[in-house]
């Protein structure tokens, strides 16, 4: 008998993140019974250095000797590919996919595929500034063919304010400071507004941010239960708001 194939998970980068990234795999999966569900080890580790702070400064610990530990963990555990609902920790995803002989599923670029597959030309980001300055975004639609929309310094400034000052602080999302930033955007020509941030994803959930937006949690969700061969509903075909 063939065995299943095993999900591992990078989490607690934030905890809630975490949890709703393995909410999304359960209301995602075309089930009928427990049995049809994903296999997946979660790896909770929320004590990895902050990513945008070593980003900014690398005078500040680096995550990457702790995100590798827990990739080479997974591995050992037999697990087939490894997902992290973390979008800033993309930025160390070369020397991470060097640590381990198994994939590591890319959030990023599954994004940047979703968009071209529907047929979006250009798209705004919504992002931590430290993903924003590794270019993450901006290379993955390059090579798709998509124009890459950036908010202002200002804009990008209310971004952050939404991410940390907000939603990682357990307090309601500022509409006003978010909908300037989205207003922002689609004002310079994005047709599709990504929520780069899995901290944007919760926010989403709490309160949808309105139509247009492509929510790159859920892109990572739909990408890992397709890796595992797990069929996906039929309403989770296009992630795109309408």
């Amino acid at each position: 008998m063939q065995q299943e194939p095993v999900l591992g998970i990078i989490g607690g980068l934030g905890p809630m993140a975490t949890a709703y990234f393995l909410e999304l795999t359960v209301k995602m999966t075309q089930a009928e019974r427990d049995q049809d569900h994903l296999e997946a080890i979660l790896f909770e580790h929320p004590s990895i250095p902050d990513r945008t702070a070593h980003i900014l400064d690398a005078r500040n610990p680096s995550p990457l000797p702790a995100l590798a530990g827990c990739a080479k963990k997974l591995e050992s555990l037999g697990c087939s590919a490894i997902a992290i609902p973390c979008i800033t920790s993309h930025c160390f995803f070369g020397e991470l996919q060097k640590a381990v002989s198994i994939p590591l599923l890319n959030i990023v670029r599954e994004t940047a595929r979703h968009l071209k597959e529907n047929g979006v030309s250009a798209a705004g980001v919504m992002a931590t500034t430290g993903t924003v300055r590794t270019g993450l975004f901006q290379e993955a639609l390059a090579e798709e063919g998509i124009d890459c929309v950036l908010p202002d310094e200002r804009r990008q400034e209310l971004v952050m304010h939404v991410i940390y000052d907000d939603v990682k602080a357990g307090r309601p999302v500022e509409r006003d400071a978010f909908g300037e930033a989205a207003a922002h955007l689609r004002q310079k020509g994005a047709q599709c507004l990504i929520l780069g941030c899995t901290e944007l994803s919760l926010a989403n959930r709490a309160e949808p941010l309105g139509p247009g937006c492509l929510d790159a949690l859920e892109v990572l969700a739909r990408a890992a239960l397709l890796f595992c061969g797990k069929p996906v509903r039929p309403e989770y075909g296009c992630l795109i708001t309408r």
